[in-house]
This record gives structure tokens, sequence and C-alpha cells, in this order.
């Protein structure tokens, strides 16, 4: 069931069917969305959108694309949201990525920006979990070669850092063209952050603060990770780039991104993830669902189906 909320209300707010009380800020459409999960302050930040062309990115390995598309209820060209995460859960601030900064669309980089009207200060925040290394979502790190948190540790996956720092000069060659940028930029967005002795890459099993625990998602990128937040009324799974168009991706898991570094392995974590969500009901938080991204996967008669909360879509 999805739960809707008037976009103008102000007060604080039970949703029905849901484990989540939550508050907009603002009489218009917000930039940032504070929720409260399991006793735990989330905030929803948006970066911004960029203009996705379904014909471009999605890959269906077989046509169909257009009855896909209107299956969904969605146009050939489609605001793709980008979507940041905020834990404060009283002792430590984590982000989870930073938004695109300055490196692509000028329709992004809102992320900061976002932050403050939160209420939150770049220095308030101790760690920045990165899913991964795509400039829409380390771009945020630095700005004008300085970086934006001054006292935060940035953790990056293992196998994610090894692969987009490596010196190797063919090993991206078979990437497609619109991501080979991340080795310049992953290099430039975390040199400030390694040189103050600010950089972490961490393994399977990693956690913070013994709530939040990595978990991997590999395919997007070789080190995709989500994030499996636990709480005393159940967990909240961020999932990174998990999914691009979540109303096409949702009943048919085998659509893939240009994006991927290895769609195949991509489609089979999404599936496989699509099956465990819709069994134990946790609360997502997607990268690129319509904003805030907040929401529940649910079995289909095909496939599956997403239910939006808050935004209700």
């Amino acid at each position: 069931q999805a739960c809707r909320l008037s976009p103008r209300a102000t007060a604080m707010h039970q949703m029905p069917d849901c484990d989540v009380t939550c508050e907009y800020p603002r009489a218009d459409f917000p930039i940032f969305l504070p929720i409260t999960f399991g006793g735990v302050k989330i905030v929803a930040l948006c970066d911004g959108h960029f203009p996705l062309t379904a014909h471009e990115v999605l890959c269906t390995g077989g046509g169909g694309l257009d009855g896909l598309l209107a299956d969904a209820d969605l146009p050939p060209v489609i605001a793709s949201h980008v979507n940041a995460f905020l834990i404060d859960d009283g002792d430590r601030v984590i982000l989870i990525d930073a938004g695109a900064g300055d490196l692509q669309d000028p329709t992004l980089g809102q992320l900061h920006a976002a932050l403050g009207a939160a209420g939150y200060a770049p220095s308030d925040v101790d760690i920045v979990l990165l899913t991964h290394l795509h400039a829409d979502h380390a771009g945020g790190l630095c700005l004008g070669g300085y970086p934006v948190f001054p006292k935060a540790t940035v953790c990056v996956a293992r196998n994610e850092a090894a692969f987009w720092l490596s010196d190797e000069p063919t090993r991206g060659a078979y990437l497609d063209a619109s991501v080979r940028g991340t080795f310049m930029h992953a290099r430039s967005m975390l040199a400030p952050y390694q040189a103050e002795g600010r950089f972490e890459v961490f393994s399977p099993g990693a956690s913070w603060g013994g709530t939040v625990v990595e978990e991997a998602m590999p395919g997007h990128t070789p080190g995709h990770t989500g994030f499996r937040l636990r709480t005393r009324e159940g967990d909240l799974v961020f999932c990174g780039d998990l999914f691009h168009v979540v109303g096409v991706q949702a009943n048919s898991p085998g659509v893939t991104v240009c994006y991927d570094s290895n769609p195949a392995q991509a489609a089979l974590t999404r599936a496989d993830f699509f099956k465990q969500a819709a069994r134990s009901g946790d609360l997502i938080a997607a990268a690129h669902a319509p904003f805030p991204g907040f929401g529940r996967i649910e079995k289909a008669a095909t496939g599956f189906c997403w239910t939006g909360l808050l935004s209700g879509t």
C-alpha cells in the first residue's frame, strides 16, 4: 500500500502501515526530508535530477522497452533523481553518498544546500560511506580541490577502490564511455582525504557502530555496496544504484543499464535482492528512486513492484 502525504503538511505524521514518522519541512517540494525509523533519524537529501533517456540507458537484451515503459506509465525521457542519505543516531552522523558536486549536470550538485537546509554543516559529518565511486555519488566530496567534509573519514569497499584507483591503463576499456571518467574523478575526489589520512577501504563484514553493516551488491560496479541499518523495528537498506528506473526494473529485473560494469551480475544481484526484500518487507532507500527514495519491494504477478513511501511513487 502506498503511503501518501500532502507536501504541504508540516506536522509530524505517522504513515499508515509503515513504521516511519516523517516531517515535510517546506510547503513546496523539499530538497531534504527527515524521517524517524526504529528510533533513528534518517534524512533524505536531494542532490537534484538529470534526464535519463530510456532507449540510450536501459538494455533489455531483446527489445520490448516501449512496452515496459508503457506498463510503468513512464515517458521515454525520465527525470532521474539523485538521492543521498544521512543517518544521525545521536552518537555519530553518517552520510551515505555525496552527490555529484560540480562533475555532472547543472541540475545536480544540491546536496550541500540540502544538508544545510536540514540543519547540518559538513563539519557535522563523521563518516561518509560510498556505495560506489561513480561521479554522481562521489563528486560532492570535494569542491575546488578541497575536501568538503573537514573531519569525516571516507569509506569505500576494497574491491571498488582497487578497480577505480588502479594504474592498469586498460582496466576499463570495456566500460561504457559515460563512466570511464570515473577513473580520473575517483582519484581527484579521494586524494585530499587520502593525504589527510581520512580514507579507508573496508572488507566484507564491515560495520559501523554495530548497527550499520555493509552488504555487497556487485555488478553495477565491481565493488558496489549497500548498507543495512539494523533497528529495533526492522532493517532499512540503502541500496545505491541497484536500480535506476524502478518502474521498469522491478517488473523486469533483467533489464540493465549502460552504466553497469558487469550487466549480467548486476541483473542477478538485483533479482536476488528483490526476492529477499519482498520476503522481509525491509524498508529501502534508493539513490535513483523518485525523491525521497524510500520504498518497499513486493511480489507482483510478474516480477516485483515498488511501493514508494512518502512520494507515493
